[in-house]
């Protein structure tokens, strides 16, 4: 079925806009008619043009393009739960729901997620054409909500897991955007003095043909080389950016970088509890459902966002299919922290593996906030502190002969 977007008029003569579902343009104006609206326009907006029958590239496929961001799926996810819970068929409140919606390429999206319900799918495999918004941990819970009769319970827990993620994503960003800018500055601020100030104020000692002190002598090979070779600064974090992107393409090249971040000395301590706390609040979420811990290991190894992690966990899942305890394989590796798998050991003991996931996921949050405002503390005294040191080296290298000078004509 395709997507058609229309200009109308009401029975009032006022001029309206929307889309609509339906096989045909004719079909279209059909469905406009009977809602006694009079069609001034209608164009098709996916799939095939009914004039050259070409498939017309749909930027809305992808989800840079979409337009679709992570806190409206949160916020139509949670909007689902309160209708269902109100007593809201789920026909009614996915179309509902569309209508709210001020995205357009959401709202095209869950008028085919209704269509799909209303020719017999279920709201599991209605979201499973769109990868790009409702991810595969998404719809899995969906399915399971939908299986157990507690579908409005598991749209609320998708929303606080979708919010809870948003809103570590976005202290991340915060905390890291400021030491950021002025590191980005620093390094301008350095380039623009070593490629425009300090060769202007260098070819005054030039001219005098006096012999130069070694500093000043390294400040003038520096500032050359900037001079000659600016467009190396742009080209080589270009070509290694290509670089370790394609390489990322290749299985061996993905598993060797995700490796080596992972294991990094400072860095590589926070990506590990970064994914630990991402994979232990879905896999508990995922349990709480009702969903089998195998299933749901399949399903949040997806999530973990490192080669070398997404191995261990399917690794796991061969390993609890055959009937060892999770908290123990997890601990035999490197690339899992001791702390959170001795919490799963409890939790599997005890009998309450997903409350100890979920305090797992929260206990991890917290630490990779902390260390996020520690590191950012320490940052930015130490970009100031390497920015004075940098430029009071290029005045002492520019003050130096003139020291020199004065010196030698006893001023």
């Amino acid at each position: 079925m395709a997507v058609f977007e229309y200009s109308a008029l009401n029975p009032k003569g006022r001029k309206v806009s929307g889309i609509v579902d339906a096989d045909s343009l004719s079909v279209a104006r059909e469905k406009l008619r009977a809602q006694q609206l009079f069609p001034v326009a209608i164009s098709l907006i996916t799939g095939h043009s009914p004039k050259t029958g070409r498939f017309r590239f749909n930027l809305e496929r992808f989800p840079v393009f979409s337009g679709i961001t992570s806190p409206e799926i949160a916020m139509v996810t949670r909007l689902m739960a309160t209708l269902l819970s109100a007593g809201f068929p789920l026909v009614r409140a996915v179309a509902t729901v569309a209508g709210q919606t001020r995205s357009r390429a959401l709202h095209k999206i869950l008028s085919r997620i209704k269509d799909a319900i209303e020719e017999g799918s279920s709201f599991a495999d209605a979201l499973t054409p769109f990868p790009h918004v409702f991810s595969p941990v998404y719809v899995n819970m969906v399915a399971a909500g939908e299986s157990s009769g507690t579908l409005e319970i598991v749209l609320e827990r998708l929303a606080d897991v979708t919010e809870k993620k948003d809103e570590t994503r976005k202290k991340i960003q915060a905390s890291l955007a400021y030491p950021l800018v002025m590191a980005l500055i620093g390094c301008l601020v350095l380039v623009i003095l070593l490629t425009y100030i300090v060769p202007g104020i260098i070819q005054i000692f030039s001219d005098m043909n006096q012999v130069l002190p070694l500093p000043t002598l390294i400040l003038i090979r520096i500032s050359d080389f900037f001079v000659m070779f600016w467009w190396l600064l742009i080209l080589i974090p270009v070509l290694t950016g290509a670089g370790v992107h394609f390489l990322r393409k290749t299985p061996k090249g993905r598993l060797m970088i995700d490796r080596m971040l992972i294991c990094l000395p400072v860095t590589g301590n926070l990506i590990q509890k970064l994914i630990t706390a991402r994979f232990t609040r879905t896999l508990g979420s995922l349990l709480e459902n009702g969903i089998p811990m195998l299933t749901a290991l399949k399903i949040s190894r997806s999530i973990a966002s490192n080669q070398a992690v997404s191995d261990l966990i399917e690794s796991a899942a061969h390993r609890v299919e055959q009937g060892q305890e999770l908290g123990r394989i997890l601990s035999e590796s490197r690339y899992f922290p001791k702390l959170a798998a001795q919490m799963i050991q409890v939790g599997e003991k005890s009998g309450e593996m997903e409350k100890m996931l979920t305090k797992t996921a929260e206990l991890y949050d917290r630490d990779v906030q902390a260390a996020i405002a520690a590191a950012t503390a320490l940052i930015e005294p130490v970009i100031i502190l390497v920015m004075g040191v940098v430029v009071g080296l290029i005045i002492m290298a520019v003050c130096l002969p003139i020291v020199e000078i004065n010196q030698f004509l006893g001023i």
